[in-house]
């Protein structure tokens, strides 16, 4: 364990040499910054709102309570979580990170999970939406719809290992607020619809109330992920500029040797222990290395999640008393199944679908996998042109929901 009086050392001097880093690269800091600023501004906050949004309402209604009940028979046994943690799991593969923290986080507030349950869920519940892993991954990145399928299948098929160990998660005394799987083995649709009214008349919000705590929460979340993208942007190029990334890669490439991959993956890599977009890019972008060395890495980028996400989950999860340890654990094995998936599915997935012998199967399925992928780079394409509006808009509707409720306290 680190002295309180040496983590104050350590935390003091990196905070002073960032500041002294940004005052050195003032003008690479700032295109670093509005970097970032963009790629929150333009595809981040529009794309995530409206699950958000959405989220929140579907909460307060019921309609979770009653998605829970239904799908108590599969989650418990399965990951010893609740079933309302099919509905996080299912929206936070859709609207990607950090919306699993998020509503795990909430569902923890309103003391639908344990501390231990909300633990498990949030390990598995984070991950990158089909939107960024097809159209900016693999068609943005790699050019390449193909590679879309085996990096989605690895990183779904990482996320359900990962549920599936961490369920073994929690000491037998941290589990006594779990409830019997034996006693809610049973599909029940009058329960679960009796959860759902039960909840809806609990919550004496209006309807107009609801919506507007809704909006006031989900873009207090995404004005605080924009924060860290932003800053964990500049930080990712200042390490780069200070040479201290070049540093670090020495000794990953050390380990790359060791599980003979190229040492030249070693500083994408690293920026993409920091920023998953970049690191993700710079990977692509390797010259002189194989392609499946390439998908290996990306894969694993994609399903660690980088710092830049874990600080995010981080401050959501601090609001509660889930800890962040768990999470942490959960996104090293994640990145090490996904990368392990990649290099099991490249050959049947891409290998064989590349070769002469089996066009003649391959190519009504290349082709949906092909016009997929270019529809999500189209909607892609889209949010970075319509995403600017939405978030403007957005942010008028937050002013004028604080301005009233400013008003109404005094």
């Amino acid at each position: 364990m680190i002295s309180p009086k040496l983590k104050t050392l350590i935390l003091a001097s990196f905070v002073t040499l960032m500041a002294g880093a940004l005052i050195s690269f003032p003008q690479e800091s700032f295109d670093a910054s509005i970097r970032g600023l963009e790629m929150w501004w333009e595809v981040v906050f529009p794309s995530l709102l409206p699950f958000f949004i959405v989220s929140e309402m579907l909460i307060g209604f019921g309609v979770v309570n009653f998605i829970g009940v239904l799908l108590e028979p599969i989650m418990r046994p399965l990951f010893r979580v609740p079933g309302v943690g099919g509905f996080v799991w299912a929206m936070g593969m859709a609207s990607g990170f950090p919306a699993g923290a998020k509503l795990t986080a909430r569902l923890r507030q309103e003391k639908q999970l344990t501390a231990i349950e909300a633990e498990r869920l949030v390990s598995f519940t984070n991950s990158s939406n089909p939107l960024f892993i097809f159209g900016a991954v693999a068609v943005g990145f790699f050019h390449n719809p193909k590679i879309g399928i085996v990096l989605a299948l690895a990183h779904y098929f990482g996320n359900i290992c990962v549920g599936l160990l961490m369920r073994f998660h929690g000491a037998p005394k941290q589990n006594k607020g779990e409830r019997s799987s034996e006693k809610n083995s049973k599909l029940s649709f009058k329960n679960a619809f009796y959860a759902l009214h039960h909840t809806r008349l609990n919550d004496k919000r209006p309807l107009g109330k609801l919506l507007g705590d809704a909006v006031m929460s989900s873009i207090q979340t995404l004005l605080m992920i924009g924060g860290f993208i932003i800053l964990f942007s500049v930080l990712n190029r200042l390490l780069t500029l200070v040479h201290i990334t070049d540093i670090l890669g020495y000794f990953i490439s050390f380990l790359l040797s060791v599980l003979s991959l190229p040492s030249e993956l070693s500083v994408p890599l690293i920026s993409g222990l920091f920023e998953i977009t970049l690191g993700s890019q710079m990977t692509s972008e390797t010259t002189n290395v194989d392609l499946a060395h390439k998908v290996v890495i990306t894969s694993f980028i994609l399903a660690f999640c980088g710092f830049s996400v874990q600080a995010q989950v981080a401050s959501i999860l601090s609001e509660t008393d889930i800890r962040f340890k768990p999470f942490f654990i959960a996104r090293i094995f994640h990145g090490f199944f996904a990368s392990c998936f990649a290099y099991i599915l490249w050959e049947p997935f891409y290998v064989h679908f590349q070769s002469n012998e089996s066009v003649s199967k391959a190519v009504p399925v290349m082709n949906f996998i092909e016009k997929s992928s270019t529809n999500l780079l189209q909607l892609w394409n889209a949010m970075a042109k319509i995403g600017p509006l939405i978030t403007l808009l957005a942010l008028l509707v937050y002013v004028l929901l604080l301005t009233r409720k400013i008003v109404k306290n005094e």
